[in-house]
């Protein structure tokens, strides 16, 4: 039997999560909200991928304060008015769509807020173009040509930690399955765990117990108001020397689970420039596994996994528990789809699509081809 098409539970203190496949739709922002409200973007985006096959879809990075946002066009849940965007958004495309588990991955940008959309540069932007001042761990800027955030004070921590707690409670509200925090890719909560970005003389800097002390207070804070699965994205490595490495994130996923996490989402890089990260097929997966071998949390592998023999040989490998994909979604949103028809596996589908399969593949949906009238 192909794992990747095989059930897993995750746990949690409600009771836990139980996925029809190992396959996750992971969180790809689209810079498309208004105000941080989402909008009929998303719900296209939503609906489609719903139909993906995977068990899982991630919303994109979702900030919990205004001024968290990477972009201005980001999503955000902070207020009500965030809260019934999505809700109503999030319902009319589960509504039309399988049964699709969904988790929403909770940030905040720190220093790399305040930022252009990619495809118009991506740089730090000033007050005159829409941006507004950013904060971090220290006041150290992410490329030297930008503005340095504000080192944040012990009221900001404070204030943070709450809007992670609040946005979790409205995430939950709206019926959300599982939580991400995001903890990757050189947004807030990387910032303080690296040695790049975090250069505090405080309880919040200098040693590893102090870089990793406001992650996990507020992955506490949220784990005691949020009783589902949560877990956490980190980058396990910056790719850059005396940054952020591998052990540092072994001995902190320890600690997660101890806090009571209920999965650990495993990619690398995003806090320095200077990073020098070496690509490949899978080349994410070392850091997997070896989080996975030492924490024994539930792991998602993600990062150029493309294909399906791939992804099934680094389940099959005790690589990971998950296999998470993004870009691959975008370029081929049925990707779940052609990987069943490989595997000999099964996936839902709305029974609009059913017919659409050819003959050889039919047992994907796990149904007889509907014929046109």
């Amino acid at each position: 039997m192909s794992l990747l098409f095989s059930p897993l539970n995750l746990p949690s203190p409600r009771g836990g999560l139980t996925l029809s496949n190992r396959l996750v739709v992971a969180p790809m922002c689209q810079y498309s909200a208004v105000d941080g409200c989402a909008t009929d973007w998303h719900l296209m985006h939503w609906g489609n991928l719903f139909n993906s096959g995977a068990a899982m879809f991630t919303i994109e990075a979702t900030a919990v304060l205004p001024e968290g946002r990477i972009t201005p066009q980001c999503l955000g849940l902070w207020d009500d008015r965030t809260e019934a965007a999505l809700a109503d958004h999030l319902q009319r495309a589960r509504a039309l769509a399988p049964a699709t588990a969904v988790c929403i991955q909770l940030a905040h940008a720190g220093r790399k807020a305040s930022s252009a959309v990619p495809w118009q540069g991506g740089q730090l932007l000033s007050p005159q173009q829409g941006g507004w001042p950013t904060v971090g761990p220290s006041a150290l800027p992410h490329l030297p040509t930008e503005t340095a955030p504000q080192a944040m004070t012990a009221a900001e921590l404070v204030q943070i930690r709450e809007a992670f707690v609040r946005a979790a409670q409205r995430a939950r509200r709206i019926g959300v399955d599982a939580i991400e925090l995001h903890g990757a890719h050189g947004y807030l909560l990387h910032q303080f765990l690296s040695p790049l970005a975090n250069q505090r003389s405080d309880a919040y800097g200098g040693s590893f117990d102090n870089r990793i002390r406001f992650p996990l207070e507020v992955f506490a804070a949220v784990r005691a108001a949020y009783d589902g699965v949560l877990g956490l994205r980190l980058s396990a490595s910056d790719w850059v020397d005396g940054g952020w490495d591998l052990p540092q994130s072994e001995a902190f996923c320890q600690q997660l689970k101890a806090a009571g996490c209920d999965f650990i989402h495993v990619s690398s890089g995003g806090v320095s420039p200077l990073q020098k990260i070496t690509l490949g097929a899978g080349y994410q997966v070392p850091f997997a596994r070896a989080i996975r071998a030492s924490s024994g949390m539930a792991t998602t592998a993600v990062g150029l996994i493309t294909q399906a023999h791939q992804a099934e040989a680094i389940l099959q490998a005790g690589d990971a528990d998950l296999i998470a994909l993004a870009r691959a979604f975008l370029y081929q949103p049925r990707w779940g789809w052609q990987a069943a028809a490989a595997l000999g596996g099964t996936v839902q589908a709305n029974p609009v699509y059913w017919r659409c399969l050819p003959r050889e593949a039919q047992a994907v949906f796990g149904q007889v081809s509907v014929g046109q009238r």
